[in-house]
Protein backbone atom coordinates (compact mmCIF):
# COMPACT_ATOMS: atom_id res chain seq x y z
CA UNK A 1 0.00 0.00 0.00
CA UNK A 2 2.62 2.64 0.92
CA UNK A 3 3.88 2.25 -2.99
CA UNK A 4 0.61 3.93 -3.90
CA UNK A 5 0.95 6.64 -1.85
CA UNK A 6 5.08 6.96 -2.90
CA UNK A 7 3.79 6.75 -6.19
CA UNK A 8 1.49 10.27 -5.72
CA UNK A 9 5.16 11.83 -4.15
CA UNK A 10 7.12 10.53 -6.62
CA UNK A 11 7.01 12.37 -10.32
CA UNK A 12 6.13 9.77 -12.97
CA UNK A 13 8.46 11.09 -15.28
CA UNK A 14 11.46 11.26 -13.27
CA UNK A 15 10.80 9.64 -10.23
CA UNK A 16 11.94 12.18 -8.36
CA UNK A 17 10.20 14.47 -6.02
CA UNK A 18 10.44 18.42 -5.74
CA UNK A 19 8.86 18.96 -1.97
CA UNK A 20 7.69 22.41 -0.74
CA UNK A 21 8.28 22.87 3.02
CA UNK A 22 5.95 25.52 4.23
CA UNK A 23 5.08 24.26 8.21
CA UNK A 24 7.59 26.76 9.86
CA UNK A 25 4.45 28.20 11.88
CA UNK A 26 5.00 25.05 13.87
CA UNK A 27 8.05 25.76 14.97
CA UNK A 28 6.95 29.09 17.16
CA UNK A 29 9.57 31.40 15.60
CA UNK A 30 8.66 35.18 14.27
CA UNK A 31 11.47 34.87 10.91
CA UNK A 32 9.85 31.42 9.61
CA UNK A 33 6.96 33.34 8.76
CA UNK A 34 8.34 35.58 6.69
CA UNK A 35 6.93 34.75 3.08
CA UNK A 36 4.07 32.87 4.68
CA UNK A 37 2.49 35.39 7.18
CA UNK A 38 -0.62 34.55 4.42
CA UNK A 39 -0.64 30.57 4.45
CA UNK A 40 -3.62 30.40 1.73
CA UNK A 41 -2.15 32.94 -0.60
CA UNK A 42 1.05 30.95 -0.57
CA UNK A 43 -0.20 27.95 -1.37
CA UNK A 44 -1.88 29.16 -4.07
CA UNK A 45 1.35 30.24 -5.61
CA UNK A 46 3.01 27.16 -5.12
CA UNK A 47 0.05 24.71 -6.52
CA UNK A 48 0.35 27.27 -9.73
CA UNK A 49 3.48 26.62 -10.57
CA UNK A 50 2.94 22.89 -9.66
CA UNK A 51 5.50 21.27 -7.24
CA UNK A 52 4.94 17.70 -6.78
CA UNK A 53 4.39 18.13 -3.10
CA UNK A 54 3.81 20.49 -0.31
CA UNK A 55 4.63 20.03 3.56
CA UNK A 56 1.98 21.57 5.90
CA UNK A 57 0.62 20.90 9.18
CA UNK A 58 -2.65 19.39 10.70
CA UNK A 59 -3.75 22.99 11.07
CA UNK A 60 -3.11 24.56 7.81
CA UNK A 61 -3.36 21.27 5.61
CA UNK A 62 -6.86 22.36 4.46
CA UNK A 63 -5.67 25.28 2.38
CA UNK A 64 -4.30 22.80 0.14
CA UNK A 65 -6.79 19.82 0.22
CA UNK A 66 -9.77 22.02 -0.36
CA UNK A 67 -8.60 23.22 -3.72
CA UNK A 68 -10.82 21.74 -6.56
CA UNK A 69 -9.12 19.16 -8.88
CA UNK A 70 -7.03 16.34 -9.72
CA UNK A 71 -3.59 18.27 -10.62
CA UNK A 72 -2.57 19.87 -7.09
CA UNK A 73 0.66 18.55 -5.53
CA UNK A 74 0.36 16.06 -2.96
CA UNK A 75 0.60 16.77 0.87
CA UNK A 76 3.20 15.85 2.72
CA UNK A 77 2.26 16.02 6.26
CA UNK A 78 4.52 17.50 9.42
CA UNK A 79 3.54 15.61 12.81
CA UNK A 80 6.26 16.86 15.52
CA UNK A 81 6.42 20.37 16.59
CA UNK A 82 10.01 21.86 18.61
CA UNK A 83 11.31 24.61 19.96
CA UNK A 84 14.99 24.18 19.25
CA UNK A 85 15.29 26.67 16.28
CA UNK A 86 15.57 29.82 18.22
CA UNK A 87 18.84 32.09 18.64
CA UNK A 88 18.32 31.82 22.15
CA UNK A 89 17.00 28.79 23.24
CA UNK A 90 14.21 28.04 26.07
CA UNK A 91 15.67 25.94 29.32
CA UNK A 92 13.80 23.12 28.20
CA UNK A 93 14.02 21.87 24.70
CA UNK A 94 11.01 19.58 23.45
CA UNK A 95 10.16 17.46 20.44
CA UNK A 96 6.83 16.10 20.58
CA UNK A 97 4.50 14.49 18.35
CA UNK A 98 0.94 15.30 17.60
CA UNK A 99 -1.72 12.55 18.80
CA UNK A 100 -2.82 10.00 16.32
CA UNK A 101 -0.90 11.45 13.49
CA UNK A 102 -1.35 8.59 10.88
CA UNK A 103 -4.98 8.97 11.63
CA UNK A 104 -5.14 12.69 11.10
CA UNK A 105 -2.42 11.87 8.09
CA UNK A 106 -5.85 9.55 6.46
CA UNK A 107 -8.31 12.18 7.12
CA UNK A 108 -6.39 14.57 5.44
CA UNK A 109 -5.26 12.12 2.27
CA UNK A 110 -1.55 13.35 3.08
CA UNK A 111 0.65 10.71 0.56
CA UNK A 112 3.29 10.85 3.48
CA UNK A 113 4.27 11.60 6.86
CA UNK A 114 7.58 13.53 8.38
CA UNK A 115 8.93 13.68 11.86
CA UNK A 116 12.67 15.19 13.09
CA UNK A 117 15.77 13.13 14.32
CA UNK A 118 17.25 16.17 15.88
CA UNK A 119 21.44 15.87 16.91
CA UNK A 120 21.76 18.77 18.69
CA UNK A 121 25.04 19.48 20.82
CA UNK A 122 24.53 18.60 24.90
CA UNK A 123 20.79 18.16 24.26
CA UNK A 124 20.69 14.25 24.08
CA UNK A 125 16.91 14.07 25.79
CA UNK A 126 15.79 15.97 22.68
CA UNK A 127 17.41 13.11 20.49
CA UNK A 128 15.80 10.47 22.71
CA UNK A 129 12.44 12.34 22.06
CA UNK A 130 13.04 12.22 18.49
CA UNK A 131 13.57 8.48 18.91
CA UNK A 132 10.77 7.83 20.83
CA UNK A 133 8.11 9.59 18.24
CA UNK A 134 9.71 7.81 15.31
CA UNK A 135 9.39 4.10 17.56
CA UNK A 136 5.89 5.31 17.95
CA UNK A 137 4.55 6.38 14.63
CA UNK A 138 6.43 3.94 12.85
CA UNK A 139 4.41 0.47 13.39
CA UNK A 140 1.16 2.85 12.53
CA UNK A 141 2.81 4.13 9.15
CA UNK A 142 3.17 0.52 8.24
CA UNK A 143 -0.24 -0.64 9.60
CA UNK A 144 -1.87 2.25 7.36
CA UNK A 145 0.44 2.11 4.44
CA UNK A 146 1.63 5.53 4.80
CA UNK A 147 5.28 6.08 4.18
CA UNK A 148 7.22 7.16 6.58
CA UNK A 149 10.01 10.53 5.97
CA UNK A 150 12.32 10.55 8.31
CA UNK A 151 14.98 13.97 9.08
CA UNK A 152 18.16 13.79 10.57
CA UNK A 153 19.32 17.22 11.51
CA UNK A 154 22.88 17.39 13.11
CA UNK A 155 22.54 21.18 14.70
CA UNK A 156 26.05 23.13 15.24
CA UNK A 157 26.24 24.82 18.80
CA UNK A 158 23.65 27.36 19.17
CA UNK A 159 26.43 29.37 20.77
CA UNK A 160 28.01 29.36 17.44
CA UNK A 161 25.63 29.70 14.93
CA UNK A 162 22.25 30.09 16.87
CA UNK A 163 18.75 29.23 15.09
CA UNK A 164 18.12 26.65 12.23
CA UNK A 165 22.23 26.38 11.57
CA UNK A 166 22.99 22.95 10.81
CA UNK A 167 26.51 21.32 11.00
CA UNK A 168 27.28 19.47 7.09
CA UNK A 169 29.54 17.38 8.24
CA UNK A 170 29.68 13.96 6.79
CA UNK A 171 30.69 11.80 9.63
CA UNK A 172 27.69 13.52 11.46
CA UNK A 173 25.42 13.38 8.64
CA UNK A 174 25.93 9.57 7.72
CA UNK A 175 25.67 7.66 10.88
CA UNK A 176 22.13 10.01 11.59
CA UNK A 177 20.87 9.56 8.50
CA UNK A 178 22.00 6.12 9.04
CA UNK A 179 20.16 5.65 12.16
CA UNK A 180 16.78 7.07 10.89
CA UNK A 181 16.75 4.40 7.81
CA UNK A 182 17.59 1.67 10.80
CA UNK A 183 14.49 2.80 12.41
CA UNK A 184 12.37 2.22 9.78
CA UNK A 185 12.37 5.51 7.25
CA UNK A 186 10.56 4.87 4.18
CA UNK A 187 11.99 8.09 2.84
CA UNK A 188 15.74 10.48 4.03
CA UNK A 189 14.92 13.98 4.46
CA UNK A 190 18.81 15.00 5.42
CA UNK A 191 20.75 18.35 4.72
CA UNK A 192 23.51 19.05 2.60
CA UNK A 193 27.02 18.16 3.30
CA UNK A 194 29.23 21.10 3.18
CA UNK A 195 31.24 19.63 0.53
CA UNK A 196 28.14 18.27 -2.59
CA UNK A 197 31.20 16.11 -3.72
CA UNK A 198 30.44 14.12 -0.62
CA UNK A 199 26.69 13.69 -0.71
CA UNK A 200 26.86 10.04 -2.78
CA UNK A 201 28.18 9.06 0.52
CA UNK A 202 24.81 9.63 1.95
CA UNK A 203 23.30 8.25 -0.55
CA UNK A 204 25.06 5.06 -0.50
CA UNK A 205 24.10 4.51 3.69
CA UNK A 206 20.55 5.47 3.05
CA UNK A 207 21.07 2.02 0.87
CA UNK A 208 17.71 1.90 -1.02
CA UNK A 209 15.86 4.37 0.56
CA UNK A 210 15.16 7.30 -1.54
CA UNK A 211 16.81 10.60 -0.03
CA UNK A 212 15.81 13.72 -0.35
CA UNK A 213 18.00 17.06 0.68
CA UNK A 214 16.84 19.93 2.44
CA UNK A 215 17.55 23.55 1.38
CA UNK A 216 19.52 24.53 4.71
CA UNK A 217 19.61 28.01 4.86
CA UNK A 218 19.06 31.19 2.66
CA UNK A 219 21.48 30.91 -0.33
CA UNK A 220 21.93 33.16 -3.00
CA UNK A 221 19.82 31.92 -6.49
CA UNK A 222 23.30 31.20 -7.96
CA UNK A 223 24.42 29.10 -5.27
CA UNK A 224 20.84 27.39 -4.61
CA UNK A 225 20.56 26.45 -8.53
CA UNK A 226 24.64 25.06 -8.16
CA UNK A 227 24.18 22.90 -5.27
CA UNK A 228 20.82 21.22 -6.08
CA UNK A 229 22.54 20.58 -9.63
CA UNK A 230 25.36 19.16 -8.21
CA UNK A 231 23.13 17.21 -5.63
CA UNK A 232 20.86 15.61 -8.41
CA UNK A 233 24.24 14.24 -9.79
CA UNK A 234 25.03 12.85 -6.96
CA UNK A 235 22.23 10.30 -7.04
CA UNK A 236 19.67 11.72 -4.65
CA UNK A 237 15.69 11.56 -5.57
CA UNK A 238 15.26 14.92 -4.37
CA UNK A 239 14.85 17.93 -2.82
CA UNK A 240 12.73 19.23 0.17
CA UNK A 241 13.25 23.61 0.18
CA UNK A 242 11.23 25.82 2.33
CA UNK A 243 13.02 29.49 2.71
CA UNK A 244 14.69 29.31 -0.26
CA UNK A 245 11.09 29.08 -2.43
CA UNK A 246 9.11 30.61 0.05
CA UNK A 247 11.11 33.56 0.85
CA UNK A 248 12.23 34.66 -2.86
CA UNK A 249 11.08 37.29 -4.38
CA UNK A 250 9.89 34.92 -6.78
CA UNK A 251 8.61 32.09 -5.77
CA UNK A 252 6.42 31.02 -8.57
CA UNK A 253 9.68 31.32 -10.94
CA UNK A 254 11.98 29.73 -8.24
CA UNK A 255 9.81 26.60 -7.81
CA UNK A 256 9.53 26.07 -11.75
CA UNK A 257 13.35 26.53 -12.26
CA UNK A 258 13.87 23.80 -9.46
CA UNK A 259 11.87 21.76 -10.79
CA UNK A 260 13.39 21.73 -14.13
CA UNK A 261 16.73 20.69 -12.24
CA UNK A 262 14.84 17.74 -10.59
CA UNK A 263 13.12 16.37 -13.30
CA UNK A 264 14.35 17.22 -16.69
CA UNK A 265 18.43 17.51 -15.58
CA UNK A 266 17.96 21.14 -16.66
CA UNK A 267 21.41 23.25 -15.88
CA UNK A 268 21.85 26.21 -13.73
CA UNK A 269 22.13 28.15 -16.56
CA UNK A 270 19.01 26.73 -18.09
CA UNK A 271 16.92 28.10 -15.58
CA UNK A 272 17.94 31.32 -14.17
CA UNK A 273 16.38 32.85 -16.42
CA UNK A 274 12.92 31.82 -14.80
CA UNK A 275 13.91 34.07 -11.47
CA UNK A 276 13.99 37.13 -13.47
Amino acid sequence: MKSYRLNRLFNSRSGNCFDVAIDHGFFNEYPFLHGIENIRTAVDVLVSAAPDAIQLTVGQAHYLQAIPGREKPSLVLRTDVANVYGKQLPRALFSRMIENPVEQAIRLDAVCVVVNLFSIPDEPEVTDQCIQNILKIKPETDRYGIPLMVEPLVFRPNSEAGGYMVNGDPEKIIPLVRQGVELGADIIKADPTDDVEDYHRVVETAGDIPVLVRGGGKASDEEILQRTYGLMQQGVKGIVYGRNVIQHPNPSGMTRALMALVHEGAKPEDVIGLLK
